[in-house]
């Protein structure tokens, strides 16, 4: 196969507004290095970190929500989410569906051709397991807001399946989040867990696969959303922010809170977990300053835990789940690569129930 030796390009230039987000028309292609291999794009998914990583939204400077926007002051030392500086200019996009056309020394040829959906955790070759020797495929290296993009072979994990590159776009990053959180918090079908943000692309992932693992599931999301939250089968759905969450809640002894949301709604969720109970957390959209009464967190024996860097098994295991169906996308809106822009606006203004993709 003659491959070009440019390609379309969504190339975020700094830290900024949207406008740092270039549409270049003939970016040099990748070439794959040794262990490597490279990927035609077909779709890629819109996460919160290719938001806050544009934005500079991890850095400790910052004690906004999530907008999306350009923020004041950004600390240049860490503004990424492993608390370092990002390299600009760089291709942001995590979570890629597409296929193999080419791969670097050492890597099966036979491998050309394969369909794949991409790990995004960039792991020591000799450290599988050393979280602290870790990058983010989009964040430490270009991702796949691209026609083109390179990855580690082991990164590139095949899938079966007669889902839409679309909709195997919608995985990689929302539901390996969520599946780490879930994996942290130890949940079992002894479980009833409680979902802030059921309506975003890892709320909707908890929601799924908290109930593959057995467990009752209550969702929060605004009213407008409940039929869509609904589809994905939890057991009961709360309105966003109620009045008296405790009250909502009735006689349900919630003992787990999987979180992405934060902000001033916070306190409440720590307040309504049993004795014993587990809060975890992988995102602040809302806003990442709370109020915490430590009363509450040791007189009840809660047990914090944050994910990011998921376990290595993780993704493999989500590829399973979605060759056996036992977990569904939820594709919001498709749009072109040239209306990335227009793509992660509505990402971030949350009218939408799932997830976003990018088709190229």
């Amino acid at each position: 196969m003659t491959l070009p030796n440019t390609m379309r390009a969504m190339v975020t230039m700094g830290h900024g507004d949207l406008d740092q987000m270039v549409l270049h028309q003939d970016w040099p292609r990748p070439e794959p290095t040794a262990g490597e291999v490279l990927i035609r794009v077909g779709a890629c998914g819109l996460n919160n970190t290719d938001v806050n990583t544009r934005s500079g939204w991890y850095s400790k400077t910052v004690t906004d929500a999530t907008t999306g926007g350009s923020f004041a002051e950004v600390g240049k030392d860490d503004p990424t989410w492993g608390g370092a500086p990002i390299l600009f200019p760089r291709i942001q996009g995590a979570d890629v569906c597409g296929r193999i056309v080419a791969v670097g020394a050492g890597v099966d040829a036979a491998r050309i051709g394969e369909r794949v959906i991409t790990d995004g955790w960039l792991r020591d070759t000799d450290h599988l397991d050393d979280i602290n020797k870790t990058g983010y495929f989009g964040s430490e290296r270009d991702g796949g807001f691209a026609e083109y993009t390179s990855i580690p072979a082991r990164n590139a994990l095949v899938i079966k399946s007669d889902l839409s590159d679309a909709e195997l776009a919608t995985f990689s990053c929302s539901y390996s989040t969520a599946e780490g959180m879930l994996t942290r918090a130890q949940v079992s079908a002894s479980d009833t867990v409680l979902i802030p943000g059921a309506s975003g692309g890892v709320g909707g992932a908890l929601v799924q696969l908290a109930k593959r693992r057995g467990a009752r599931v209550i969702a929060m999301a605004s009213a407008a959303k409940h039929a869509d939250v609904a589809a994905l089968g939890p057991d009961a759905i709360l309105p966003r922010a109620p009045d008296n969450l405790r009250k909502a809640l009735g006689d349900a002894r919630i003992t787990v809170v999987a979180d992405v949301v934060g902000g001033p709604g916070w306190a409440a969720l720590i307040n309504v977990l049993e004795r014993g109970g587990r809060y975890t957390c992988s995102g602040a959209i809302a806003g990442p300053m709370v109020d915490l009464d430590l009363r509450t967190f040791y007189l009840r024996d809660l047990t914090f835990t944050g994910s990011t860097v998921i376990a290595p098994e993780v993704m493999p295991n989500l590829v399973r789940y979605i060759e056996q169906g036992d977990i569904k996308p939820s594709l919001a809106a498709t749009y072109p690569l040239d209306q990335l822009h227009q793509a992660q606006a509505a990402f971030i203004a949350k009218k939408h129930t799932g997830n976003i993709v990018v088709c190229l």
